[in-house]
């Protein structure tokens, strides 16, 4: 029994490996996969997250540029910050306006006309409405003229006026006249319709033409007359609009 063992005992030890403390604490440490214990300790690095670069070019897309150059804007935004400016320059009758339409009124090539325009307009501006029409009154101490004729307004376009009004002063003779009315300051048409204080002096002639001055509020009227009667001295007197004909001249 004892050689039985004796033979044994080798066969048992080539069976045996050899186990090493040192060795088994230097080697790596294994894998999850390998099932070690301390795999399921172990703590992965945290990792950065991942920058989205289509994201950041959608918002640079959405959101950059928000705030314009004023050097680069766009025509249409010039364009409409100047309108106004624009409008309020074209809200008055030119010279070249006046003239033809008072040639409407007292004929082509009428004597001194167009140097009586150009004088007015030196002096008191660019109208932003004028009055064609006609008249007839007569006067000796006291008289009465009545008109009619249309309005011409740079912005509200044409309306049908009357106007009567009362003539007192040193007067002789009949007056039947063309009238031509420069108007100054009329924003809203509403307010033609007022009596119109007059003093009317008729020493401002010009080739048969003569010019008076009516004035309510800042409203400014400057009649231009051509007329078969002769008129003579300084008139008191005003002019009073009307939507409607009338014949009381007060």
């Amino acid at each position: 029994m004892l050689v039985a063992l004796a033979l044994a005992a080798p066969a048992a030890a080539q069976q045996l490996e050899s186990f090493d403390p040192d060795q088994a604490y230097d080697a790596p440490q294994a894998s999850d996969a390998s099932g070690s214990i301390d795999g399921d300790l172990m703590v992965s690095e945290a990792q950065p997250p991942a920058v989205d670069s289509q994201a950041s070019s959608s918002f640079e897309q959405d959101f950059g540029g928000v705030t314009a150059d004023p050097a680069q804007q766009t025509p249409e935004a010039v364009d409409s910050e100047v309108a106004p400016a624009t409008a309020d320059m074209g809200a008055t009758y030119g010279e070249d306006d006046l003239i033809g339409a008072a040639e409407g009124v007292f004929g082509k090539g009428a004597e001194g006309l167009a140097r009586m325009i150009e004088d007015l307009l030196e002096k008191q501006g660019k109208p932003n409405a004028y009055i064609v029409g006609r008249e007839a009154g007569g006067a000796f101490i006291v008289g009465a003229r009545y008109g009619s004729g249309t309005l011409h307004h740079k912005i509200e376009g044409e309306k049908k006026v009357y106007w009567t009004g009362p003539s007192i002063g040193f007067d002789a003779g009949a007056n039947a006249a063309n009238t031509f009315v420069l108007v100054y300051n009329l924003y809203d048409t509403e307010d033609l319709y007022k009596r119109f204080p007059a003093g009317e002096g008729q020493a401002y002639f010009i080739g048969g033409l003569h010019a008076s001055y009516l004035r309510w509020g800042d409203v400014v009227l400057i009649p231009i007359r051509m007329g078969a009667g002769i008129r003579l001295g300084v008139n008191a007197g005003y002019m009073k609009f009307s939507k409607k004909q009338r014949w009381l001249p007060f």
